[in-house]
């Protein structure tokens, strides 16, 4: 199996030396509060790679990661598949402990894509998020994917309520999705008739679409609104 290696050093300061002599790195690293570094979509909690790779570097000079590939009649390839869908594995080092990664390459609605259909924008998105949960198994941001607010040390100084998510209309989908690509609702028209005659969907309203025809529909939108002009 052939694997791509980075190891990008930064410079560091005696402070923050001196701080990770005296903890794990674990407990360096999970006390670190990200909220500030996150955005949220479609109702997940997204933590920023470059700034979360820049952050343990900081800390850790000599972390690397690793972007596993197979090989293929092409050349390698830097995902795996089981011939309906598709995933990627990287792992991230710090001081010699390697955390590994498995990461389905989704949709926008995070549901796997089908084989056929990935892009290797997909695979490169679906890259950037596994190395960031390979980072937060090392602490940076773990809190996140636990569904908690705060990290540890902070708990005690701010409770906030959970927040409960609503089930969202399909207009508000299609807005979502309209933001989410940088298109207008109208733009959204024309793609839905594209895929009218595609034969991807029954000429029907929106609203009347089932839901499969629905979420085929949207998948649809996203996959060519992304082709060039």
């Amino acid at each position: 199996m052939k694997i791509t290696t980075h190891n990008i050093n930064v410079n560091t300061n005696d402070n923050v030396k001196e701080e990770n002599t005296m903890k794990s790195v674990f407990e360096t690293l999970n006390a670190i509060n990200v909220n500030e570094h996150t955005e949220k979509k479609n109702g997940l909690t997204y933590l920023s790679w470059a700034w979360a790779w820049g952050e343990l570097k900081k800390r850790y000079p000599d972390s690397n990661f690793i972007v596993y590939e197979r090989g293929t009649e092409y050349g390698p390839v830097n995902y795996f598949t089981d011939g309906k869908t598709c995933w990627v594995k990287t792992g991230v080092f710090v001081n010699g402990l390697e955390h590994l990664e498995m990461l389905p390459v989704m949709d926008f609605k995070n549901r796997a894509i089908p084989l056929d259909q990935v892009t290797s924008t997909d695979v490169n998105k679906a890259i950037q998020r596994s190395l960031t949960k390979a980072v937060a198994r090392h602490g940076l941001g773990l809190y996140i994917y636990a569904g908690e607010d705060l990290p540890e040390e902070d708990r005690e100084k701010a409770m906030k309520p959970v927040e409960t998510e609503q089930p969202k209309s399909r207009v508000d989908a299609v807005k979502g999705l309209c933001t989410s690509i940088g298109i207008t609702m109208a733009a959204f028209g024309q793609f839905r008739n594209s895929a009218v005659l595609a034969g991807v969907i029954p000429d029907r309203k929106v609203n009347d679409l089932s839901n499969n025809e629905f979420d085929m529909l949207l998948n649809f939108v996203e996959k060519n609104a992304a082709l060039p002009a």
